[in-house]
């Protein structure tokens, strides 16, 4: 249809290195469909044909921070598809690039795409910063799971609780055992040198951004979260303000349990573990070792006489992140001080 001058709704079915365009009519009619080259002068080139703020969604896959920001420069109205609301796409009898992209549109034009939330780019540069360093953490948990591997095959056996400790460096030290093993410790405890640094390094980088940030502060009044998973929460939440109450947010979390109902039968299971992994690590971490007498500790214990440690530190974990949602909206947790000490909430 050429010359069409009315509303435009564009799906973009987003890859690596090459992409496929859809633009449509507020009717579902295809104007165009085109696959391009990743390029945001390209982008633009085709964008420019779909008129003013076209409404235009791709989905939250690999890569899609600098396609959003060329796509808002150049004016158009941005959606962000959620994965896991587009996973029909998986049951088509034929699926390609071209209906992906042309499906996403219709669910636009239509008001049934599921939407994930697109974090500015100073949230996007916190994240980047938090997320490196949980990396980097992991990298180096590695790295001693295999000096325990390498002292357990030539039979030495670890007695204290912490290898890596003053006594355990002591240890490591004055080990006695054949060449290529004394190397490879040698060279793991020369990269968790280096890890320790750049771990430190990035704690910093992200300490810097947070310093005037009342969230940050506000929720390490909360036991157990200290300056780095305060950095978690802050960074991987974004603006509190896109959840409608705290039981919103933990759901998002992927703490909540999932839920199966039909006619009269209603079945709940294990937690979903939907949304965050970093936000779930961080909220279950952070209950771990809190006393039993705060609030949370107590729920804790309360419920891991009935059902378990485990089911009690996860439960333990969805009350820490409602406490953290009213730290980030309100900058204080008015719980923590209104109910009695060692009252579980």
């Amino acid at each position: 249809m050429e010359g069409y001058a009315g509303k435009q709704f564009v799906g973009i079915d987003l890859h690596r290195r090459r992409s496929v365009i859809v633009r449509t009519t507020t009717e579902g009619e295809v104007l165009e469909t085109i696959r391009i080259v990743n390029d945001v002068e390209r982008l633009a080139s085709v964008m420019a044909r779909a008129g003013e703020a076209p409404e235009t969604v791709l989905e939250a896959t690999y890569g899609w921070y600098w396609a959003v920001d060329a796509l808002r420069a150049g004016g158009a109205n941005v959606h962000l598809a959620h994965p896991l609301g587009v996973k029909m796409f998986e049951y088509r009898r034929v699926k390609n690039d071209e209906r992906d992209a042309a499906d996403l549109a219709d669910l636009l034009r239509m008001g049934r795409l599921p939407q994930a939330w697109i974090a500015p780019p100073a949230t996007r540069e916190l994240r980047e910063l938090v997320r490196h360093r949980a990396k980097l953490v992991g990298l180096r948990s590695g790295c001693k799971a295999q000096i325990h591997a390498v002292l357990a095959k030539v039979g030495v056996q670890v007695l204290m609780s912490d290898l890596f400790g003053v006594e355990g460096t002591a240890l490591l030290d004055r080990l006695a055992v054949p060449a290529p093993y004394a190397a490879r410790i040698a060279s793991l405890r020369r990269l968790m040198d280096v890890l320790d640094f750049e771990i430190d390094h990035f704690a910093g980088l992200a300490r810097g951004r947070l310093a005037a940030e009342p969230g940050y502060t506000a929720v390490q009044q909360i036991p157990g979260i200290g300056p780095v998973l305060g950095a978690v929460f802050v960074a991987e939440i974004g603006d509190i303000s896109r959840f409608t109450s705290a039981a919103a947010l933990a759901s998002w979390a992927g703490l909540t349990p999932k839920h199966h109902e039909s006619d009269t039968h209603v079945h709940r299971g294990r937690i979903t573990k939907q949304g965050s992994r970093l936000v779930r690590w961080a909220a279950i971490e952070s209950v771990k070792k809190v006393g039993a007498h705060t609030q949370v500790g107590a729920l804790r214990e309360r419920v891991a006489e009935r059902r378990g440690r485990n089911i009690g530190s996860v439960a333990a974990a969805r009350r820490q992140v409602e406490l953290v949602y009213y730290a980030l909206r309100d900058g204080h947790v008015r719980a923590l001080h209104h109910l009695p000490t060692g009252t579980a909430a």
